[in-house]
Formats: structure tokens, sequence, C-alpha cells
């Protein structure tokens, strides 16, 4: 079965907008899957703000019906399905990114008794960022100074302590053993900096993301920390530029993110995803 989930978007540049930086984003995917199992796919690109999709089409073959939910904090969209046998999941978008990236080193870090209700679990241990396990090393490493200038300090600390190596981690990998072996990917990058954050009272969540001049493309982890009122990106590997990320999904740490989560066993194919600028 060939189902196809298109959705209803504006041409932005149609406004008159002509700052933005276009991006046309091409991915697929082939598993086999052993047995029929439920899917979660995650990889729609998020409606923001600072990103107008232009189009998008998802297609997947060996699935059955396909139904559409809304993403964490009502942010992008997750859709559940049911496969079994051979896999394949096409998605195509172009987007406008209209992100002005400034300095957050003077942005204030809010008190924990004054944040929104709706910013305070992103301040919680969670599976993969055990938060209260750096609240002393966070003390002694980044004191004072209650300004997004420490986030900034605390992703320098962890690009310059950690080396990106692909395959030294897995889907068991916490921020205490990428602290330990100061190794990691982008997702491990990301899961220290969430906890470094938390550990100083600063709400951090992560974000799944399609990255302009990611090499080798893939799909990129970076974090989002909550100062003076708003969510601010940040990328502790350094290795593309914020303003050509593409927000797919926000979450706790990289369980919430997942680009695809199967209740079962699969076996990937291949796997194949393009970001490049046309505009």
């Amino acid at each position: 079965m060939d189902t196809k989930c298109p959705r209803t978007v504006t041409d932005s540049h149609a406004s008159g907008d002509e700052d933005d930086m276009r991006l046309k984003i091409d991915t697929s995917l082939r598993y086999r899957m052993a047995e029929p199992v439920d899917v979660l796919l995650t990889i729609e690109v998020a409606q923001l703000p600072d990103q107008a999709l232009v189009s998008d089409l998802l297609t997947v073959d060996g699935v059955g019906p396909m139904r559409a939910i809304d993403g964490e904090d009502g942010i992008g969209r997750r859709t559940w399905m049911h496969a079994s046998g051979e896999f394949v999941a096409r998605y195509e978008a172009v987007v406008d990114v209209d992100r002005r990236t400034t300095s957050i080193d003077e942005l204030t870090i809010t008190p924990r008794r004054e944040l929104p209700p709706e910013v305070i679990p992103y301040l919680w241990p969670s599976r993969y960022c055990e938060a209260d396990r750096f609240e002393a090393f966070v003390e002694r490493e980044f004191p004072g100074d209650n300004h997004g200038a420490k986030i900034m300090a605390m992703s320098r600390w962890i690009h310059e302590h950690l080396d990106y190596c692909s395959g030294s981690s897995d889907a068991s990998t916490t921020a205490v053993d990428v602290f330990v072996s100061r190794q990691g990917v982008c997702r491990d990058f990301a899961h220290l900096l969430a906890s470094f954050a938390r550990a100083a009272g600063v709400p951090a969540r992560l974000v799944s993301a399609y990255a302009w001049q990611l090499d080798p493309p893939d799909f990129h982890a970076v974090v989002e920390v909550w100062l003076a009122g708003d969510w601010y990106l940040v990328d502790p590997t350094e290795l593309a530029p914020l303003d050509g990320l593409v927000r797919i999904a926000v979450g706790r740490d990289a369980t919430d993110i997942a680009f695809m989560t199967v209740f079962g066993t699969a076996e990937m194919v291949e796997q194949a995803i393009s970001v490049s600028r046309i505009a």
C-alpha cells in the first residue's frame, strides 16, 4: 500500500519576504520489518514562526492507514502506522527559514520560581539527561553569571572536551556516559548540554532538525534553552549554522525526538537525507 500525506501550506515568498533562506529537504528511509509492528514516524517539518513550510509530502509504502498526531508541546507532527515486510518512507519539503541568530550572552536566566508552567518539566532529569548528577560540577565549573553567557560557556566546554566520533555511542548511552567517555555524536553532545543547563536551573529541551551544510547529511540533534521568556537554539557540536536548522520535534531527550520509533524489530536497509539551499 502506498499512502500519501500532504499538507496545505502557503508560499511565504508570495507575501514579499525575500530575506528568507529557502531550503529543499529530501529524506528516504528503507527498513525491513521481521514481523508486523507499530511505527511512530517523526520526520515532517514543524510549522513555526521562523520556518515557513512552503510545501511538503510524506509517502510511505508497506503500511496500513496512517494517523497524524501533534508532537511534544504541540510542535511538529508524528504519524502512527502499522508496518510489515518492506517499509519505505519518503519525505520532501520546501521551507523558508527566517531566523535572525543573535548572541544570547546578555539574555537573563529566569529564576525557577518565575518560570511559566509549560517549561518547568524541562528542568527535571530524564532518561538520557541525568541533570541532578551534574549539579556539583556545574556549580564549580560555571559559577556566577545569571545570563545566557553561562549556557554558551557550557556549550564551548562540551565542544572543546568531547570528540565527535560516529559509532561511539548507542541507544543506551546517557549524558553521564558521554561525560565519562568524552566522545559521542550530536545527540550525546545535546544530552550533555541539556543536563548542564538543567543543573543550573535553566529549562532545556532536545530538538531534532534537518541541518543545512551538515556533513555528512543526517538527522541532527541540538538544544533549545529558555532565556528571557523564549526558547533559543544552541548547538554544542558547531557542525551546522543555526540559521540553517529546520526543526522537526522537541522533547525531554532523544526518547521524544526519535525520527522513527519501532515497537518491535526493524533492520535498516538504506537511509538518505539531503538538505540544499535553493534560494
